[in-house]
């Protein structure tokens, strides 16, 4: 362990020392037990490869598998799936009294590509710098793998014998939306019996801090449909010395073009009725004004307008569609014969899928761009505001983080909780993991997390999971 680390390590801990009113430790020593197997099972998951083009899933639920049977558990309680060649998903239990249905704990342990030569350090190298632990997956999401994964540990060690059943599983190939089965699809269809529970705690939740202060803290509740299309324009072309205004290429940047001048509609559901309502009480008065003029009995199109302007925002007001990928033409000599574009869309739980590809047609305007979809979509139904995990949630966090908001969210990503939900298996997306809401860098250069935030989000799932499981 380098000194670097280690000083980083005692700002850390002294920091959660003050938060739980513990005397703030004075030398590396003061690590406990319990945070060197955390780090240590970080560290191991993060420096495997598990990108979906180079790397081994299956590799990683070994390593994890590997850590709960040297912690104490059977072999009858973890269980390494190896559904393809380097897939892999784990399951693993401890068990309780079974007073109580169980409850399941998720994360995906695949991550998306990173370049070396994109990144100020090696992104499958867990580094610390500046406070921050950098590496692919930090956050999204083998932070929570790696804390599940420990505190089962630790909760058998412990001796701990909750009311219900704790079940983690971690599964591959949530970046890629499961495309292939291969991973939380293949656990319900196969294994449905070993991940049955209650409720579900995944990803998409986390505790947001502005200016170094906790502001929120997130239960993400549902999510958007992903949803892919295919624009193409097709011409017979010729020689570019003869051009002429039925040009492939310009038909499709011109339906382009007003598709990103148009805005699907408003449309709030219960979440994000009480994410604007809550947002309010910590935004600038500009923002919070807008937002209660958005929640009136007729929303103020200005204020709409404004609140629009906001990527963030807007992502939970509307159905969203966005050119991704652009491609045509076959020579610089000659007219192209083709022109084709993939524009992903991000579409509100409820909202008809259907109804998104005809109001595409319609804003493209021009005949010579069809429109193909590519795929199923996922489609799921938001997650109940359980009173339950809402008041464990808002009674912890304000141990841990006092004054923050307890905000139910719909992620504008995707998750693997669409899958449960379908499976009937209400999921909650909620880490405890703090980050600065103006830094986000999941699937971007540089991904990093607090090393504060690690040691505090760590415990606060520990003792989160436990409040939910009950016993003794």
């Amino acid at each position: 362990m380098s000194c670097r680390r280690l000083s980083s390590l005692v700002v850390g801990l002294a920091l959660f020392g003050a938060v739980f009113g513990e005397p703030r430790p004075s030398h590396a020593e003061a690590l406990t037990a319990q945070q060197q197997r955390a780090f240590d099972i970080y560290k191991e998951l993060v420096e495997i490869d598990t990108t979906t083009a180079t790397g081994d899933t299956a590799r990683a639920a070994e390593a994890m598998g590997a850590r709960l049977r040297a912690g104490g558990f059977s072999d009858t309680d973890v269980h390494v799936f190896k559904p393809a060649p380097r897939k892999g998903n784990l399951v693993a239990r401890l068990r309780g009294s079974g007073a109580r249905k169980p409850i399941l704990l998720v994360a995906h342990i695949d991550v998306v590509p990173a370049l070396r030569e994109d990144w100020s350090v090696d992104p499958f190298k867990l580094t610390e710098k500046d406070g921050y632990y950098y590496a692919r997956g930090s956050g999204d999401d083998k932070f929570m793998a790696a804390a599940f994964v420990a505190n089962l540990i630790r909760y058998r060690q412990e001796g701990y014998k909750p009311d219900r059943d704790i079940i983690i599983a971690l599964e591959t190939d949530e970046e890629i939306l499961d495309a292939d089965g291969l991973g939380i699809q293949w656990l319900i269809k196969n294994h449905r019996d070993l991940i049955d529970a209650e409720f579900a705690l995944n990803e998409g939740g986390g505790v947001g801090l502005k200016d170094g202060k906790a502001i929120r803290n997130s239960i993400q509740t549902s999510e958007k449909v992903s949803l892919s299309y295919q624009l193409e324009v097709k011409n017979k072309g010729g020689h570019s010395s003869l051009p002429t205004r039925d040009n492939a290429i310009y038909h499709l940047a011109e339906g382009l073009a007003r598709l990103a001048k148009f805005d699907f509609p408003v449309k709030l559901n219960e979440t994000t009725r009480v994410y604007f309502e809550r947002a309010a009480q910590f935004e600038n008065d500009s923002n919070a004004a807008d937002m209660r003029a958005l929640l009136g009995a007729r929303p103020d199109p200005a204020a709409v307008d404004r609140l629009s302007a906001s990527p963030v925002f807007n992502a939970q007001l509307r159905t969203t569609c966005v050119a991704t990928l652009l491609e045509g033409g076959h020579a610089v000599n000659a007219l192209p014969q083709m022109a084709r574009a993939k524009v992903n869309c991000r579409i509100l739980p409820g909202e008809p899928v259907d109804e998104v590809k005809a109001t595409l047609v319609k804003v493209l305007a021009d005949e010579q761009i069809s429109v193909t979809q590519i795929g199923q979509p996922v489609v799921s139904p938001p997650s109940p505001l359980n009173k339950e995990i809402l008041a464990a949630i808002g009674k912890l966090s304000g141990e841990f983080w006092p004054g923050a908001v307890i905000m139910p969210v719909m992620s504008s990503g995707a998750t693997d909780g669409s899958y449960l939900r379908n499976a009937g298996i209400p999921t909650y997306g909620h880490s405890g993991l703090a980050g600065d809401i103006n830094d986000v860098r999941a699937h971007g250069r540089d991904e990093r997390v607090l090393v504060k935030s690690f040691f505090e989000g760590d415990e606060y799932l520990y003792r989160l999971v436990k409040g939910l499981a009950g016993g003794s």
